[in-house]
């Protein structure tokens, strides 16, 4: 069995994940939750479940793109438990577990003469997103990126496509993007139990992370803002 934790946006959550399916899941939107909640609920689902951390197979958590914050949570909690456990440690990029998860829980289907393209979108602040294209198979057709979306994005994919934008970046350009055949999957919801399919493989594959070096993927740097007034009030 496989720990999954997903933090690279608001949402807080922890999936226990067998090669069968998903077993057990918490999970919380309540904004900067992920410090307060995340050793909570993977406590919760253990002790659920009868579990000691050293009695899983791995734990695999979100490595981004997303929050800063969230993956820094996220990833250091991780590491704790695979070092503290003595098990493995995998990474799933953040747009794979979101395929995955739109893949098998939405009715899309491809039919002949008819190409889907997957676009997980994850919101970056202001208009720009991150984002990858995947195709029905899960093979990524477009590498992880950070941009701005203009009215211009996406004119190099067929016309003749079926476009499927989901995720909290797609939402803030559905009145950008005016392509035909384009649909926004306004009820998906991030989640880690959709990491069980992306995680189970990289453990078949022993595509295991480097406890000691592993970061998240931010794709940007951290940028701090500062307070228009100074501690004078001036």
């Amino acid at each position: 069995m496989i720990i999954c934790l997903e933090t690279a946006t608001n949402l807080c959550s922890v999936a226990l994940c067998s090669n069968t399916g998903v077993i057990s899941v918490r999970e919380s939107d309540e904004t900067k939750s992920h410090a307060s909640l995340l050793t909570v609920y993977v406590n919760e689902i253990l002790e659920e479940n009868n579990l000691k951390a050293s009695d899983l197979d791995a734990v695999a958590v979100s490595k981004g793109p997303g929050s800063y914050t969230g993956l820094r949570i996220g990833v250091s909690v991780a590491k704790g438990i695979a070092y503290g456990a003595s098990i493995p440690l995998i990474g799933v990029e953040t747009t794979s577990s979101m395929f995955w998860g739109i893949r098998e829980r939405h009715q899309f289907k491809e039919e002949p003469g008819t190409k889907i393209l997957f676009f997980p979108m994850l919101d970056a602040r202001r208009m720009e997103v991150y984002y990858a294209v995947y195709d029905y198979e899960g093979n990524r057709v477009k590498d992880i990126a950070a941009e701005v979306i203009t009215g211009d994005s996406f004119a190099g994919f067929p016309d003749s496509a079926r476009m499927i934008f989901f995720g909290n970046g797609a939402m803030k350009c559905r009145y950008i993007i005016k392509r035909k055949n384009v649909i926004f999957a306004e009820d998906f919801k991030m989640s880690a139990s959709h990491m069980q399919i992306p995680a189970r493989k990289a453990f078949n594959d022993k595509k295991f992370e480097d406890v000691a070096y592993f970061e998240p993927l931010y794709l940007k740097d951290f940028i701090t803002t500062l307070p228009r007034k100074n501690i004078l009030g001036k």
